[in-house]
C-alpha cells in the first residue's frame, strides 16, 4: 500500500486500532520501567555526543539514580507476577551460561 501522505497514513493506520482497557496493575510500573529505561539511554547518548564517552562523577552518579528508578520499577513488576527478584537473577544466570556454552552469547533470538 502506498501512502501519499502522513495524514492518510494516520487515517488508513486507524483501521487496525483497536481500544486495549488497562485496569491491571502490571501496566503502570512497566510504562515506567520503559520510561526509566529511556532516560538511562538518553543520558549515556548525551555522554557519548557532548563528551566524548568520558563518565564524570557526576555523570555515574545520576546514571546511579536512574538505574535505581529502572530497579524500582522493575521490582514492582516482578511482584505483581508473584516473582521474587533473587529468582529472576538466578534464571538470567542460567540462560546466559547456556548460551555461553554453547558459544551463543552474540546473535538474536531467544532461543539461542
Amino acid at each position: 500500500m502506498n501512502v501519499a501522505s502522513f495524514n492518510e497514513y494516520q487515517r488508513a493506520s486507524r483501521r487496525t486500532w483497536q481500544r486495549v482497557h488497562t485496569e491491571h496493575p502490571i501496566v503502570y510500573p512497566t510504562l515506567g520501567l520503559v520510561n526509566e529505561a529511556g532516560e538511562v539511554a538518553g543520558k549515556i547518548k548525551k555522554i557519548f555526543r557532548d563528551k566524548q564517552g568520558e563518565i564524570t562523577e557526576v555523570d555515574r552518579e545520576a546514571l546511579k539514580q536512574e538505574l535505581g528508578d529502572v530497579l524500582w520499577y522493575l521490582a514492582q513488576i516482578a511482584t505483581e507476577l508473584g516473582v521474587e527478584l533473587e529468582e529472576v537473577a538466578s534464571a538470567n544466570l542460567v540462560k546466559l551460561a547456556g548460551r555461553l556454552e554453547r558459544g551463543r552469547i552474540g546473535g538474536e533470538g531467544d532461543d539461542r
